[in-house]
């Protein structure tokens, strides 16, 4: 009798444990004792709280915040905690959750439990004030797994920094607009120029690539040298040439984010630097139509303040691999000291259209290779007429249902211009000095004269800017010159 009643309890305590068990996972009791065990767990020991801000104390964004912040939102935890947002994704299917404000999440590694908490300070307002991690960990943990902790939220930030990079275009606010979240906001970079797609001599195109390829192979070369790891681009040319499509094309090439800096809304030189200091890695940063901005002094920068922002102290302790870029209509009446080497590394002449480029436009746009109306438009090029990139692509998307149409539409466009332009005297010769920035130039093409008279004759001929640009080669004095910044390619 009693084996038959130790037998029955060896039954029955599995059984009531299974169904105790059973219970508290199907109900909200085993999140109970799972809070109780580390309260108490909490009492037991003594812990260290690490802050990771996302400013760090000279204003500029914390590059270990961002990390942090990537890796805590891909954390399975994530889901149990008691307020989660929840955002859509690339795709309509796509969910992705983020932790709420003051919000506390669990995390494990080599054993050890370790929390995080998402502190938001705010002003009375609503504004967000300040944005930080806490991280709570046991001192008896700390030594072993803190570095090795770090290390471990750095590998997988890369990791889904690579599967979800989306480039962001940012725009600087004014200093008077009190921002919510700092002075530059962001939109998702969605331009779709990629060197592929200019219109360029293919030879010229693979040195552009490489001199872009080696900048981004080239920290140790730049730090040996004492050098900041940047590059300063200037692209001159008449508006409609595609300087913002090239832009647009570097920065898909790289993969870079860009900044996109409106002078206009710069109160003064003071307030550049600190634009720039809260510029990120991996960037490109744009200044457009700065002769404009200049000659027509719509901006209370200073020309002293231009130059340390394009090379000065700032500028070089900034951060690195960044390429800054400026466009201008003309380079004529521009101080000499702002297009010196090193504020400008390389110059990029885009000129208007010639008929090597109107036959890529016309494959590209229209899907021409050949057409009984080539030899035509040709001859009108040669005869001196001339137009922009951007304007033949608009006449090609007007008229795209019926290419000869649209042929048509352009030899009429470029004849009406051709009338009243010719074209002027031949390009100089190039200086060969070792001060002088590389430069990629194409051949002078035709002045446009009067060029406005076939935009309001012409339906569907209005020039818009951001198109394709346009850079030809015409002579270089060695293969291996665009490796070098002191030497030159001629005109």
């Amino acid at each position: 009798m009693l084996l038959v009643n130790i037998l029955l309890i060896l039954f029955l305590v599995p059984c009531f444990l299974f169904l105790v068990r059973f219970i508290l996972y199907r109900t909200a009791l085993i999140l109970v004792l799972r809070k109780w065990a580390n309260w108490v767990d909490d009492r037991i020991h003594v812990h260290q709280y690490l802050k990771v801000a996302e400013l760090n104390e000279n204003g500029q964004d914390n590059e270990f915040y961002r990390r942090v912040f990537l890796y805590i939102n891909s954390l399975p935890s994530i889901e149990d905690s008691n307020f989660t947002n929840l955002f859509s994704g690339k795709k309509s299917t796509d969910i992705i959750l983020s932790l709420d404000d003051n919000q506390i999440i669990q995390d494990e590694f080599l054993g050890a439990r370790v929390d995080w908490v998402n502190k938001v300070e705010r002003f009375d307002h609503g504004g967000i004030c300040n944005r930080s991690f806490l991280l709570r960990i046991k001192k008896k943990d700390k030594r072993r797994t803190l570095r090795p902790y770090i290390q471990h939220i750095h590998t997988v930030s890369d990791d889904i920094e690579q599967r979800r990079r989306e480039l962001k275009l940012f725009i600087n606010n004014g200093p008077s607009e009190k921002p919510i979240n700092g002075r530059w906001r962001s939109v998702p970079f969605t331009h779709h120029s990629t060197l592929d797609t200019i219109a360029m001599d293919a030879d010229l195109k693979n040195k552009v690539k490489s001199d872009l390829e080696n900048f981004m192979k080239s920290q140790n070369y730049y730090h040996k040298m004492g050098r900041a790891w940047k590059r300063n681009y200037l692209l001159y040319g008449p508006s409609g040439t595609g300087k913002s499509s090239f832009i647009g094309a570097m920065a898909n090439f790289l993969n870079y984010d860009v900044y996109d800096i409106d002078l206009s809304r710069v109160s003064d030189d003071s307030d550049l630097k600190l634009l720039l200091l809260q510029t990120t890695s991996r960037s490109l940063i744009v200044i457009e139509d700065l002769d404009r901005l200049v000659n027509q002094k719509l901006t209370t920068t200073t020309l002293s303040g231009l130059l340390n922002f394009m090379d000065g102290i700032v500028n070089s302790c900034c951060g690195d691999e960044k390429i800054m870029v400026f466009t201008m209509n003309s380079k004529e009446q521009i101080d000499p000291a702002m297009l010196r080497p090193g504020r400008i590394d390389v110059h990029i002449h885009f000129p208007y259209c010639d008929f090597n480029s109107f036959k890529y436009l016309a494959n590209n746009y229209l899907g021409l290779k050949e057409h009984k109306l080539f030899p035509q438009v040709e001859e009108i090029f040669h005869s001196g007429a001339t137009m922009s990139p951007a304007a033949i692509g608009e006449l090609m998307i007007v008229n795209r249902s019926s290419p000869s149409r649209a042929l048509k539409s352009v030899i009429t466009a470029l004849q009406s211009n051709g009338t009243e332009g010719k074209i002027t005297g031949k390009g100089k010769r190039l200086s060969d000095s070792a001060s002088s920035p590389l430069r990629l130039e194409a051949p002078p093409q035709a002045e446009e004269i009067g060029g406005a008279n076939w935009k309001d004759s012409v339906p569907g001929a209005k020039e818009v800017r951001k198109l394709y640009g346009l850079l030809r080669l015409k002579s270089c004095k060695s293969p291996s010159s665009f490796d070098h910044d002191s030497e030159m390619i001629e005109r």
